[in-house]
């Protein structure tokens, strides 16, 4: 099971949501809106996809990384490995 199988009905409905924003961007580029207006909307929806990405991270790190700890060995290794990369694309992004 992932670790954020008890949220997923909480990030679906934020995804949507993003989903909904991203066709409201497209529709303003295509109505000419003013630049600003439509950068003011990128940036709100970048916003919410990092939050959902760090949701995602921290319930990745309290439950798949927490548990494969538990293991030790090189399962915990990988899982700690898995992490820091998946960190460093957020931190590059």
């Amino acid at each position: 099971m992932n670790g954020y199988a008890a949220e997923k009905d909480a990030y679906l409905k934020r995804l949507r949501r993003i989903e909904g924003q991203v066709r409201g961007i497209a529709k303003m580029v295509d109505e000419d809106k003013y630049c600003i207006d439509v950068l003011t909307q990128v940036s709100a929806v970048t916003s919410a996809l990092e939050n959902v990405a760090l949701g995602l991270l921290d319930d990745h790190l309290n439950h798949c990384v927490a548990e494969a700890a538990a293991q030790g060995g090189d399962v915990a290794s990988d899982k700690i490995a898995e992490a820091s990369a998946a960190i460093a694309r957020l931190v590059k992004s």
